[in-house]
């Protein structure tokens, strides 16, 4: 019998990634496997939706509209804001972050455009509103351990991490 695990609840998955937009441009990408929980939305939920069942070896093509990923564009979070609101230290470039708390929590605002006595914070995140197309290939899957199931999230080698 092929005792091999597949994708579930409380695996630990490590998956290398091609990411492009609709227009086959690409965003993102990476060999060296990225690690997250299964089942803790530690990724965008369209792609955590598709892996689920794969095994390891395993390569899908995935398609996540922006409502699985990272949201719809929505005008209302572009904000005008005057450069003497922002730190006097900070070396305005454009697309650096900056962190505001607002009644829904923390929100993280990209910096899209200055201009003379003011500034232009979006706080969409600069993939919302893309339809994404991921190439996933699956490259490990292991049992989380419970320490990891508990904090939601995947430790690295050694059981050090950083928060």
């Amino acid at each position: 019998m092929n005792m091999s695990k597949t994708i579930s609840k409380g695996m630990v998955v490590g998956f290398s990634y091609h990411l492009k937009n609709a227009q086959g441009e690409t965003l993102d990408q990476s060999d060296e496997p990225l690690l997250y929980l299964h089942g803790w939305q530690n990724i965008i939920p369209g792609l955590e939706k598709e892996l689920e069942g794969l095994v390891n070896g395993d390569s899908k093509n995935v398609t996540v509209p922006p409502e699985e990923g990272y949201g719809t564009y929505n005008e209302a979070l572009i904000f005008q804001v005057p450069k003497t609101e922002l730190p006097a230290e900070a070396e305005l470039e454009v697309g650096m972050e900056f962190q505001t708390d607002t009644p829904e929590g923390r929100m993280i605002l990209y910096l899209q455009e200055v201009r003379d006595a003011d500034v232009i914070l979006n706080g969409n995140h600069p993939l919302a509103g893309e339809t994404l197309h991921f190439d996933v290939t699956i490259k490990s899957i292991r049992e989380a351990t419970d320490e990891e199931k508990q904090h939601g999230h995947v430790h690295g080698p050694g059981g050090h991490h950083h928060h």
